[in-house]
């Protein structure tokens, strides 16, 4: 299955909801009301995508809907399907050529699917020939390092950890040693996802992040925050506060299997300017890829009959 088709079957819950609610609103009927404008625009914020995300997408739509004279429903779809695909496409942030090992520091809270993403990562990398280092530097949950050395072995790359408890600090810098020595072209840390609060973690984040950049210049060069796509408006909360900490260079967006509204990576894209980079859509090793704008769009807005 294509990645259309895997995105397509992740977000079939709230296409489904949208498609329901589109036919109730065309039944009977060819076009719609500006009054059906307002139930649109509940169905978006059912979606997910934001209250901010959706006003902007109404009034965009009810400009195109003046210019173009047209309120049939492909017509009405299609707009929002290529509003949500501009939105998704106009925050891009360009790799930068680096000395060294490029240092990806994977976040995300516990649960979010952040270990599993790291791990997924290094195989896409390791199968397009790249040479990964894995930092297993969540060391403060409970078989965190052990599943990040299975990660390590499906996906051939190498491994720095401690045992459990360690200094995540000085498990990221054992490793920016490693990556330097070994040659490593990417040194994917996988940070703590809990401690004892909030700004601890966040802390601990900043510790990190410096330890790498003493080792390795300019690094980390990507800050990728995991998103549960379950989670909803939450999602936006955490990346608020993650971003407060820790700069965050892109989205990776898990769990989208059926079960997810999906919407979530809109809002934070909208409101923070941060790109998706990846998306995770199943359990597989190989059901993680680089995210596309045009298909997540067209997957959740477009064709809905």
């Amino acid at each position: 299955m294509g990645i259309f088709g895997l995105i397509g079957k992740g977000l079939a819950k709230t296409k489904d909801a949208l498609s329901r609610r589109m036919t109730e609103l065309f039944k009977g009927k060819d076009f719609i009301s500006a009054d059906d404008l307002d139930e649109i625009e509940a169905l978006l914020l059912q979606a997910d995508l934001g209250y901010s995300t959706v006003e902007r997408v109404i009034d965009q739509l009810k400009e195109k809907v003046r210019e173009d004279g047209r309120t049939d429903r492909a017509f009405v779809e299609c707009t929002i399907s290529e509003i949500v695909r501009a939105t998704l496409s106009a925050v891009i942030r360009e790799e930068t050529e680096v000395e060294g090992p490029r240092v990806v520091l994977v976040l995300g809270v516990n649960g979010t699917g952040k270990t599993t993403s790291a791990g997924k990562l290094a195989h896409l990398l390791t199968k397009s020939g790249k040479k990964v280092i894995l930092a297993a530097a969540d060391t403060f949950r409970a078989a965190a390092i052990e599943q990040l050395e299975v990660w390590a072995q499906r996906s051939g790359s190498e491994i720095v950890k401690h045992k459990e408890g360690s200094d995540p600090s000085a498990v990221a810098f054992d490793a920016a040693q490693a990556a330097i020595k070994r040659g490593a072209d990417y040194l994917i840390v996988d940070t703590a996802g809990r401690l004892h609060n909030k700004s601890n973690l966040m802390e601990e984040l900043k510790k990190v992040g410096r330890v790498v950049g003493s080792q390795i210049p300019s690094a980390p060069h990507e800050v990728l925050l995991v998103i549960d796509a379950t989670t909803g408006q939450n999602g936006l909360v955490q990346a608020r506060e993650f971003n407060k900490a820790v700069p965050l260079t892109g989205l990776i967006l898990t769990k989208l299997d059926g079960t997810a509204k999906g919407g979530i990576i809109v809002a934070v894209t909208d409101e923070l300017k941060i790109p998706v980079k990846f998306v995770g859509v199943g359990e597989g090793i190989e059901d993680f890829r680089p995210f596309d704008a045009e298909e997540y769009s067209k997957a959740l807005f477009y064709s809905l009959d």
